[in-house]
């Protein structure tokens, strides 16, 4: 029932379409109700006249006047159905909007943790195709339901003034009909929600495998990523199957009622006629009228259970994403960071993806305003978690970590990293244009600002040498730009940031020897007058920090300056003398 509420609670904000596509659904009802009714009138009252007493002028004319009343009844039925099929999707679509507003919204709010535990095409699936169906519950479901309630419920009093013992007889049938429905839902909520987390899977791998045609190709590996996708694609067949299978009995089952209703009627009329209890051929043809207006409800029934089923297993996943909450909030009482000067203090940190399997432990490091402190080490040091941990991407499990003396969890989140900036490895792009991309770092920037951020990350003069310049396409993730172009881009962004901490984070690992010489003249610009922690494996980009600290698995292992290391002969200085090697 909460489900059913929380999906109701999507229709305040549309109520007065909701409510004229309702109204609108009513008067078709009612129209197909009256038909019969009326047709029983002229057949019972009127035509038996016109065959005793011929065309009497009074009764021509209430003729005429029922038929254009029946004609006038049925062209707003036409102009309701009109209003019902359009307004009625475009209510369907706005509720389908504003779920994947607050779906999308939502997501932004969620944590690295969350995103660790769940592939991109899930996502998509979520806010596309399960959304989709949901559109459709929210558009036909209220309507199907009125219409096929009223008209059933209509029908039967209508069918108890016209003829009490075949109405009851049909109404007999009725728990029958009830109870098969009510057998078979639950089977079709079970294999729509299949359906849906199989789509979910063919998209995560079709996006997995997009994302990495260039690997699958390298490795001639393409035979085995369309065996991949077969082997999710037959998986999706099978879930389609036992859904198909379990709706086809359930329509198979409503035709049968259907036809039980029929015969019902034959039977039962027959009989009545048989032994001559007042029953007429009149009121039997009426009944069949009204059989055929009460099995077409039926019918909308079945299709409201599959959509019913359908959107709400959409529904269900999305209150997945909904109800998913994010450890990392801000506090009631947390502060913007303003007038930054930019002292880093970690006090005794600690930190664990996985409880029991610690990562950082007793990590205490101090860099002061304007300072560059190092870490190098092995890969699965921590070096990684522990800039992640500065921007509160996480939050640390134990000890604190200051930024101007204030813990950052006493700060706002959008604050915090507003004065902080980060370059890593793997440089994202978003496709669009070059200028978009640097313009991403401050988004109310001029495009001057945007040329001084590139000129002082030294990109400028490539991007005018582009054939579209600031406004070439990059791509998707940057693909038509070279390593250093897309790095030196990220470099413009920060620039235009204009953050007092950077985070350099294997900033230029990937890069060449001559490229990586070039971006660190645009590093060293950028580091002027900031707090800077760097990460590195090539030590030549390190030898210059004011302090250097090397850390493992077991923590914190050396620091010192470059020289002060390599006197101490230890972990650093083989690392350095690796280096050289190499």
């Amino acid at each position: 029932m909460d489900k059913i509420k929380r999906f109701a609670r999507y229709y305040r904000p549309h109520l007065g379409l909701f409510l004229l596509d309702i109204g609108c659904a009513s008067l078709v009802s009612a129209v197909d109700v009256g038909f019969p009714l009326l047709t029983n009138y002229i057949m019972k009252q009127l035509f038996p006249q016109f065959e005793q007493s011929g065309p009497v002028p009074h009764l021509v004319t209430l003729f005429i006047v029922l038929m254009v009343a029946l004609l006038a009844a049925y062209l707003l039925r036409t102009a309701m159905l009109y209003i019902v099929n359009y307004w009625g999707h475009l209510l369907g679509v706005r509720i389908e909007a504003d779920m994947r507003s607050d779906i999308f919204s939502h997501i932004q709010t969620l944590p690295f943790s969350f995103y660790d535990k769940i592939r991109t095409g899930k996502l998509l699936s979520r806010a596309t195709t399960d959304l989709f169906d949901i559109s459709e519950l929210a558009h036909h479901g209220p309507e199907d339901f009125l219409i096929s309630s009223l008209t059933i419920i209509g029908a039967f009093i209508a069918m108890f003034f016209v003829e009490w013992r075949i109405a009851l007889a049909m109404l007999l049938i009725m728990p029958l009909c009830l109870l098969f429905v009510m057998r078979t839902r639950f089977n079709m909520k079970q294999t729509s929600k299949a359906v849906k987390e199989q789509v979910a899977n063919i998209n995560a791998g079709i996006e997995s495998s997009i994302s990495g045609a260039r690997v699958a190709k390298a490795f001639a590996n393409e035979e085995y990523e369309v065996a991949k996708f077969e082997e999710g694609n037959r998986q999706f067949l099978h879930a389609k199957d036992r859904f198909y299978r379990t709706m086809a009995i359930f329509n198979s089952g409503t035709d049968f009622f259907i036809a039980l209703f029929n015969i019902v009627v034959l039977i039962v009329g027959g009989t009545l006629l048989i032994k001559q209890t007042g029953f007429r051929s009149i009121t039997f043809i009426t009944f069949m009228l009204y059989v055929s207006a009460f099995t077409s409800p039926l019918k909308r029934f079945a299709a409201f259970f599959e959509q019913y089923m359908m959107g709400m297993a959409g529904f269900t996943r999305f209150l997945e994403i909904m109800d998913t909450k994010s450890e990392i909030v801000d506090r009631p009482d947390a502060k913007e960071l303003t007038a930054v000067e930019g002292k880093i203090e970690l006090k005794d940190v600690g930190f664990s993806y996985n409880e029991g399997h610690p990562v950082l432990s007793h990590i205490d490091l101090t860099i002061d305003p304007g300072k560059t402190l190092a870490l190098v080490g092995p890969s699965g040091g921590g070096k990684t978690t522990l800039c992640h941990l500065i921007m509160r991407f996480y939050d640390v499990t134990e000890g604190s970590i200051c930024v101007d003396g204030t813990d950052i969890r006493d700060y706002t989140q959008e604050s915090l990293r507003r004065n902080i900036g980060i370059v890593q490895q793997d440089v994202f792009l978003f496709a669009g244009s070059v200028l978009e991309n640097i313009r991403y770092g401050r988004l109310d920037a001029t495009d001057e600002e945007v040329v001084q951020a590139a000129i002082r990350a030294h990109i400028h003069d490539e991007i005018m040498a582009f054939p579209d310049q600031y406004q070439t396409e990059v791509g998707e993730r940057g693909v038509k730009l070279s390593g250093g172009q897309k790095q030196r881009i990220s470099i413009a962004r920060l620039f235009l940031k204009n953050p007092r901490i950077l985070i350099l984070d294997e900033a230029t690992s990937a890069l060449d020897t001559v490229t990586e010489y070039d971006i660190q003249k645009s590093f060293d610009e950028l580091t002027v007058g900031r707090t800077t922690l760097i990460i590195a494996h090539r030590l030549s980009t390190v030898r210059n920090a004011n302090e250097i600290v090397v850390i493992d698995e077991q923590g914190i292992r050396e620091r010192g300056t470059h020289e002060e290391l390599l006197k101490q002969n230890g972990l650093y200085a083989n690392f350095y003398q690796a280096t050289l090697t190499d």
